[in-house]
């Protein structure tokens, strides 16, 4: 059964609580209504905005009056006075600290009748927008917003991000603005205006403490001037299912794609990470099911890079084991496109993983070997090493076995293989509705014959189990494994 690569719809905006966007108040008036610590903290982020900040206020505690003197950036300037109708006139955005509701109904009343938007603090019912907690690499600036839910979380968020964020960053934000406007001058065609910013942003990350040069202006300019508009594709391994297991490379690939040809197994997840403009495809290849023909998906790619798209055939696992990147590759070679492989997790790492058990134990398995389930007809391929298999020292990973097991079983036993042997299956390894069975290989061979797989399934035999298997037998089901949204 074969069917055509299907189009995806880009997933739409999931309800947002509150739309996270930016004033530019640079010398543009604000105004602050109160004296208090609150009132002054509020109005020097104003100030660092570049806004011209004008304070109302019969009595301005130590904060305001020693901001009033030493501001960030953005003048301010006391008015020893309550607020009035007329000050609101020219203002961009106003904030208040009110004593309670009617001072606050009143001054929020007066900034919408002056088309200012308003915020109150502490007060959301008369608010049209919040602040919330800032991580600052200006022009690098990330807000949180938890919409008031809980102040004291989005401060924890904050300080985490701080820990991820190095503050050279700030440096690499303000050289890309002075930057930006000596690349546009070049008139490069958008996919070499890409490719710099692409090595831009990867040397950043590289080395953020480190301090812009226009010689690095240089290096990286080179190959982005002499780049053609030519496409090129990129295997991208997605990993078992996981979306935190994805590498950072292979983010990259998919932030940078044109075109993203998946899976069924891949975890629609994943696709979360791609840019959002990037045209979606389904060419799945999901086996005794209809299936898009290898061939198609090859001349799809190569039509696609050919035109001057930036193509991800992203693959579930490590494209390298049982990927048919081979094909894919040769493919590309023949039709002289760029092609690279950037791996990933493959189903048996991430499944061992979660299971707390390692393919190599000391003592238990001197080796690991991959091998089909099924060859290109469907069926238990016919050049199996059953010896190699029957091997007391060894961990095999059978991959797609769901409708084969049950023979290969029966003659890795006559080949040897003691039918005592602990495996376990691994159903949607690492993802939150993973299903585990553990038993021995004879009685795997029924259980999973009892309760079918319904999604992408791996069975690992050998000694290495043996504790899980006889953990899971104590339990009377198998031992919990490391949860998939387990956040470190």
């Amino acid at each position: 059964m074969s069917r055509a690569p299907t189009d995806i719809a880009t997933t739409r905006m999931p309800a947002l609580a509150r739309l996270p966007a930016f004033f530019a108040l640079e010398n543009k008036r604000a105004i602050v209504a109160g004296g208090t610590q609150a009132a002054a903290w509020k109005a020097e982020l104003l100030s660092a905005a570049g806004a011209r900040v004008d304070v109302f206020t019969p009595a301005p505690g130590e904060d305001m009056l020693s901001l009033a003197t030493a501001p960030p950036r953005g003048t301010i300037v006391l008015h020893e006075r309550s607020w009035t109708n007329d000050d609101f006139s020219g203002a961009a955005i106003a904030v208040a600290d009110a004593d309670d509701d009617n001072e606050a109904q009143k001054f929020a009343a007066a900034s919408r009748v002056a088309g200012v938007p308003v915020n109150v603090i502490d007060r959301p019912a008369f608010c049209d927008f919040s602040f919330g907690a800032i991580v600052n690499r200006s022009p690098l600036v990330i807000g949180i917003s938890t919409d008031g839910a809980s102040p004291v979380f989005g401060q924890a968020i904050r300080a985490k991000i701080e820990a991820l964020i190095p503050r050279g960053f700030a440096r690499w934000a303000d050289t890309a603005q002075r930057w930006r406007p000596r690349v546009q001058a070049l008139a490069l065609p958008f996919r070499s205006r890409r490719t710099f910013w692409e090595r831009f942003t990867e040397r950043a990350v590289s080395a953020p403490d480190a301090a812009p040069t226009d010689a690095d202006l240089d290096a990286l300019l080179k190959p982005a001037a002499t780049q053609t508009n030519s496409g090129s594709v990129i295997l991208v391994g997605a990993g078992p299912g996981d979306p935190e297991l994805l590498t950072l490379r292979a983010v990259r690939a998919l932030q940078s794609a044109d075109v993203i040809l998946f899976d069924d197994l891949v975890s629609p997840d994943i696709l979360d990470f791609a840019r959002r403009e990037a045209k979606k495809m389904l060419v799945g290849k999901t086996g005794y099911r209809a299936s898009c023909k290898q061939d198609d998906i090859n001349a799809l790619m190569i039509s696609l890079a050919k035109v001057g798209r930036r193509v991800v055939r992203l693959k579930g696992g490590d494209p390298m084991i049982f990927g048919r990147a081979d094909e894919e590759i040769a493919a590309c070679r023949a039709a002289d496109v760029a092609v690279e492989v950037v791996p990933g997790i493959t189903t048996a790492q991430g499944a061992a993983s979660r299971l707390l058990v390692s393919l190599t134990r000391r003592g238990k398995a001197r080796r690991v070997q991959y091998l089909t389930g099924h060859g290109r007809d469907g069926k238990l391929p016919a050049d199996i090493d059953w010896t190699s298999l029957a091997d007391p020292a060894v961990t095999t990973v059978v991959y797609m076995p769901a409708k084969t097991l049950p023979e290969l079983v029966a003659k890795a036993v006559g080949a040897g293989l003691d039918p005592a042997t602990p495996a376990v299956a691994v159903e949607r390894a690492t993802r939150p509705d993973e299903r585990v069975i553990a038993a021995s290989i004879a009685e795997l061979r029924r259980r999973l014959a009892a309760e079918p797989p319904s999604g992408p399934v791996i069975v690992m035999i050998g000694r290495a189990f043996a504790e899980y298997v006889e953990a899971a037998a104590a339990r009377g089901t198998a031992p919990p494994t490391v949860s998939a949204k387990r956040r470190v």
